[in-house]
C-alpha cells in the first residue's frame, strides 16, 4: 500500500482521520467531486445527508476501482456540505460509516470540511473529492 496514515505528536488525535498521510507510491489519482448519484444519475437520498454521504463514498469506491484503486490508496479528501452547521456531524459520520462499512475499509485519511451555500443542483447536499496514489 502507497499511503501510510500518522497522527504526529504535537497534533490532536482525531477519530474519524488522521491529520498526515505519507504516500510512496508512483501513480496519482484524482477523482472529481462525488455527488449522490447512482450510476443513471439519479439523486439518492434526497434530503437525506447520511445517505448522500454514503453515496458518494460508494462513488469515490467506484471510481478508484476504475483507476485499479481502492479507499486504501487515499490519501485526502475535502468535503463540502451546504449550509453546515458542527450538529450535522453525527449525520456525516453515520454516512461514512455506513459506507466504510459496505467497501469493507477503515481507512481515515486526513480530510477538510468545507460548509458552502450551494453544489451543482438544489437536491445536492454533499460533494466528496479524492486524491489517491498507487503503487
Amino acid at each position: 500500500m502507497a499511503i501510510t496514515l500518522v497522527n504526529p505528536s504535537g497534533l490532536p488525535t482525531i477519530d474519524v482521520y488522521r491529520q498526515v498521510s505519507i504516500a510512496s507510491g508512483s501513480k496519482l489519482v484524482f477523482v472529481a467531486g462525488q455527488v449522490a448519484w447512482d450510476a443513471e444519475g439519479a439523486t439518492v437520498g434526497e434530503g437525506d445527508l447520511a445517505a448522500q454521504v454514503e453515496q458518494c463514498y460508494l462513488n469515490i469506491g467506484t471510481a478508484l476501482a476504475g483507476a485499479g484503486g481502492s479507499f486504501d490508496d487515499v490519501a485526502k479528501l475535502t468535503v463540502y456540505v451546504v449550509d453546515w452547521t458542527p450538529d450535522k456531524m453525527p449525520t456525516l459520520l453515520e454516512g461514512i460509516s455506513r459506507a466504510t462499512t459496505k467497501l469493507g475499509v477503515t481507512s481515515a485519511p486526513p480530510a477538510s470540511l468545507l460548509g458552502v451555500a450551494a453544489l451543482d443542483i438544489p437536491d445536492h447536499l454533499v460533494e466528496i473529492e479524492a486524491t489517491a496514489v498507487l503503487d
